[in-house]
């Protein structure tokens, strides 16, 4: 009777454990962007931040629509602009959208980014507000500012994408395009200048706003070193034309040091980001 017992016991705690995640020996398998993605999604600090930064950038729209010399595209913006009607521009995916859940998924699957699974998730429309971007877009409408959207979705992706905006209610334009994405005529690439260009031609920009370096300027692709100087040229513009949401999850920040080249196996992307920083030397 008592090995019989012993032997359900076993037997029990067999199914429960065949049941189990599958964990290696120490726990739940590592991931660069664990803590980038559980910050982002899940603290009030990431929520504060980007409701800060858009209440700044509430402040800065009233600043820029009493200054007719103002403008947030020093390199797009050319002639005599100071007469034409005024627009903001707005990056989309982790300024306009929270794109978290997608960030999740390749955590907890342990996957990279793919372009298809990407418009797979697009198309789900799971996509939800970041914090102060909603009520920011209304002030900047109700004020007579068209809003821009300038993304490197792709023309693809748009039709999703406008729907999930749509049903939180972000202002889309009337009948002015605003969504521009990339690839959506033959001359706008990943890098955004053209499109700014494009909005430049019928409005005064008075505001960007973006959580990447190429929402900005297109030297965004550069070395380190590169990009710390082109940061430098635009001090004057941080804070007050130009608005950044903070992104840990991914960006060019992150490739910058294997120099962008995403063909580098994981190991190899790894290793350079490891080499360039700089750590205290640890007690004596």
């Amino acid at each position: 009777m008592k090995a019989r017992y012993l032997t359900s016991v076993f037997v029990a705690a067999g199914l429960v454990l065949a049941a189990a995640p599958v964990f290696a020996a120490d726990g739940p398998p590592q991931n660069d962007n664990l803590n980038a993605t559980l910050w982002t999604q899940r603290s009030v600090e990431f929520k504060a931040h980007a409701a800060a930064a858009y209440a700044l950038a509430r402040i800065r729209l009233d600043e820029a629509l009493a200054d007719k010399a103002w403008t947030a595209a020093p390199g797009e913006q050319t002639g005599s602009y100071q007469a034409l009607p005024p627009a903001v521009i707005l990056d989309v995916d982790e300024t306009v959208l929270d794109n978290s859940a997608f960030q999740a998924w390749m955590v907890l699957n342990d996957k990279s980014f793919n372009p298809k699974t990407w418009t797979e998730f697009v198309n789900a429309e799971m996509s939800t507000p970041i914090e102060g971007a909603l009520a920011f877009t209304k002030y900047a409408d109700s004020k007579g500012v068209k809003v821009f959207y300038v993304t490197n979705r792709t023309a693809e992706e748009e039709p999703a994408t406008r729907k999930v905006m749509e049903k939180y209610g972000f202002p889309m334009g009337g009948n002015v395009d605003t969504v521009l994405t990339s690839k959506e005529k033959p001359d706008w690439g990943s890098a955004k200048s053209t499109r700014r260009a494009y909005i430049a031609k019928d409005y005064r920009i008075l505001l960007g706003i973006g959580d990447n370096f190429g929402d900005f300027t297109d030297s965004y692709r550069g070395s380190e070193a590169e990009r710390q100087k082109v940061f430098e040229e635009n001090a004057e513009r941080w804070g007050k034309s130009w608005i950044m949401i903070a992104n840990p999850t991914y960006g060019s920040w992150e490739s910058a040091p294997f120099g962008h080249n995403y063909k580098l196996p994981a190991d190899e992307q790894r290793k350079a980001k490891r080499g360039v920083l700089k750590a205290w030397e640890g007690p004596k």
